[in-house]
Order: C-alpha cells, then sequence, then structure tokens
C-alpha cells in the first residue's frame, strides 16, 4: 500500500488534476525580450525591457506624439529601432495611467517589467492581458548619473534642448594641446592599448604617431571649424565631445564638407564617400557623427562668446554656423545606435576630462523630440 501525501503534495495533485499549473520557486525570474519574442506559446511570464515607443502596426512603432495609452514596445536595448527586436505588449486599463506612453512620454527608454500572456499582438510576437507592471526607474546604455539628466525630465522640443543645454554646458574646458592626451585614452584601440581608433577610416594606428605628416593622426573636428569660425579656440574648438583621431590624409578629404549621402570613394578610408559639397563616413560610425553633431548643436547656443551652431537640411554651408543635412543624419542615427565604444568614449570623457557627458548617446529617443 501506497504511503500517504503529505498535505502540500496532497493539494499540489488536487490543483494539478483540475488543470491548474503550479509556479515553481524559481518561475519569477524575469526573462529577456529576445527570449519572449522566441516563446510566444500562451504561457505567462515577466519580461524586462527597455521601452523603446508605442506599435501602432505589425510593423511601425512610434517614438513620439503617441496615440493612446494601449500599448507599448519593449527591447532588450533603449537604442533598439528594428521592430524585429521588439515586443508589443498590450496595456490593460488599469496601467495605462502609469505605463501608458501618451501619458508618460518620459518612460521612454526606461527599463521595466511586464508580466502576461505571451501570445500575439498587432500580428507581431507580443505580450497580452498583463497582471503586473513595475520599473520605469532604470535607463540605457550603461552608466548614466541617475540625477544628471534630472533638469530635462518630462520635456520635450525646444524645452528639453534648452534644459539640455544648461546640463551639458557645466563642463571643464581643455586646452588644443591636452586634446592630444585625452584622444590617446577616449579612442583608445580597446584590443590594443597602445593605439587609437581612427573615426572615419577606422585604423588603428599607434598613439605615438600623432601629428601632421603623411598618415600620421591629427585632430578632427566633426563639427568643422570653420562652420562658426571657432578654430582650435578653447570650446567648441577643443570639445573632446566633437574631436576624433584621424588620417591626416582623410582629414583633409574630409576638409570642411557637410554630411550627406553618396559620392566616390575617398583613398585611405574604405566605405567613406565624398563629393564637392558632402562628405559620408563609413557606414559603422554614422551614428556616431550625427550624435556628436546633434551634441554641438545643443551645447553651442550663442551665449558663451562663440557662434549659436545649429542643424539645417543643407550641404552649402561654407563658414555659416549651420551643418547638414539633419535629415540624413537623423537617419544615420537611427541606423548605427549607440555601441559599447561609443557609450565607453561618453564615460571616459564625463569621468577623466570634461565632466559632461553627449546625451544623445544616454538617450537617442531625445533626438526625434527636438528635431521631429
Amino acid at each position: 500500500m501506497s504511503r500517504l501525501l503529505r498535505p502540500a503534495l496532497l493539494v499540489t495533485a488536487v490543483l494539478a488534476l483540475l488543470g491548474f499549473g503550479i509556479t515553481p520557486a524559481g518561475a519569477a525570474t524575469s526573462i529577456t525580450v529576445a527570449t519572449a519574442i522566441g516563446r510566444q506559446d500562451g504561457s505567462t511570464a515577466s519580461v524586462t525591457g527597455y521601452v523603446v515607443g508605442q506599435p501602432t502596426a505589425t510593423s511601425t512603432v512610434v517614438r513620439s506624439n503617441f496615440p493612446n495609452d494601449y500599448a507599448l514596445a519593449l527591447a532588450d536595448s533603449a537604442s533598439q529601432t528594428s521592430t524585429s527586436s521588439m515586443l508589443y505588449v498590450q496595456i490593460p486599463t488599469a496601467f495605462r495611467a502609469s505605463y501608458g506612453l501618451q501619458s508618460n512620454p518620459s518612460l521612454l527608454g526606461k527599463q521595466i517589467t511586464v508580466t502576461g500572456t505571451l501570445a500575439a499582438y498587432f500580428s507581431h510576437p507580443g505580450l497580452k492581458n498583463a497582471t503586473a507592471v513595475t520599473g520605469g526607474g532604470g535607463t540605457d546604455p550603461g552608466p548614466d548619473p541617475g540625477d544628471y539628466y534630472a533638469g530635462a525630465e518630462g520635456k520635450t522640443g525646444s524645452a528639453l534642448k534648452s534644459a539640455l543645454h544648461t546640463i551639458i554646458s557645466s563642463q571643464t574646458k581643455l586646452t588644443y594641446d591636452q586634446v592630444w592626451d585625452a584622444l590617446k585614452v577616449t579612442d583608445q584601440d580597446p584590443n590594443n592599448s597602445s593605439n587609437v581608433i581612427e573615426i572615419y577610416s577606422g585604423r588603428s594606428i599607434s598613439k605615438t604617431l600623432n601629428g601632421g605628416d603623411a598618415d600620421d593622426w591629427n585632430r578632427e573636428h566633426v563639427w568643422a571649424k570653420s562652420h562658426g569660425d571657432f578654430g582650435t579656440a578653447t570650446g567648441p574648438g577643443t570639445d573632446v565631445h566633437h574631436l576624433r583621431p584621424e588620417d591626416v590624409t582623410v582629414n583633409s578629404a574630409r576638409g570642411n564638407l557637410d554630411f550627406d549621402n553618396g559620392g566616390t570613394s575617398v583613398a585611405q578610408c574604405s566605405g567613406c564617400t565624398a563629393d564637392s559639397d558632402s562628405f559620408a563616413p563609413r557606414a559603422a560610425v554614422r551614428g556616431d557623427v550625427a550624435r556628436m553633431i546633434f551634441y554641438m548643436a545643443v551645447r553651442y547656443e550663442g551665449d558663451d562668446g562663440f557662434a549659436n551652431l545649429e542643424l539645417n537640411d543643407s550641404v552649402s554651408n561654407g563658414t555659416a554656423p549651420y551643418i547638414g543635412k539633419v535629415s540624413v543624419l537623423k537617419a544615420w542615427a537611427a541606423a548605427d545606435p549607440p555601441d559599447a565604444f561609443e557609450k565607453n568614449r561618453n564615460e571616459v570623457i564625463y569621468s577623466q576630462f570634461q565632466h559632461n557627458r553627449n546625451p544623445f548617446i544616454d538617450h537617442p529617443e531625445w533626438v526625434a523630440s527636438i528635431w521631429p
């Protein structure tokens, strides 16, 4: 005769017979968005991810002008732009006031955990019938001091730009000679500590080969210094958020050209193109270039003795304090989100040199808010 079941086991057996699943102790552990996308089996799960927008169709996620509070999209990175890497989350009535994006646009880029049913939504991998939503305080990517952007919280458009200008204008300024030493740290090759990586060419070159001779590397002003006539003056001329190592010849080929697609190949710069009025770097750093330009347009507003730097959609800016094309730069930023090298560079500048940050690396979603 079999041994009598202990009370706990008896309850388990009865619930199982009645069709109720028993949640094991480890089931409370959340899963990633990627795991949730691959597990569309109607099971219940807690999914942790970053809010990247609101789905409005199978392959459409908006990042501003949210139509309602009914849904949001999660991803494993706040900078994710591919809808194939997003989980569409249905927001029940009980959670809309706190987690709907129309009511809470500042959730964009924040990390949350949602518990619900893994089932298609908008004919796309999704999570429905949420029973719990938590979080909203964490941001991606990486080191972003919790109160650094406090003054920008809840702001959009011109108000956001003004708040960010105030925040990032508090910085330690370097001399042009100090830039040499800074770049040897900020742009160090992660695979060879004796080298730096050239921004446009991608070449790894010895830190000691800085200078003005052919095949040396020098200090490239990504926002061309003639666009605003600030030269190498302490301030915009020495701001390492837009100063990068580059081959002397390639630096000369770029000159003071605006940024745009098209043109012919540039010598010693695989993947770069240029024509009479524009330049395009290799695809892997086009987003980096765009975010440096966005930083400069917010940091320098004409209130510190230098020109008010602004973006436009032209490639004929000459020596005016403008750079374009803004439409192309926005597309580059979306196609090439911040990577580990760019995030680390931002942190090194903040912690070791200028003590200010590029907000568009920390919060890529702010690009569309300021330049819709």
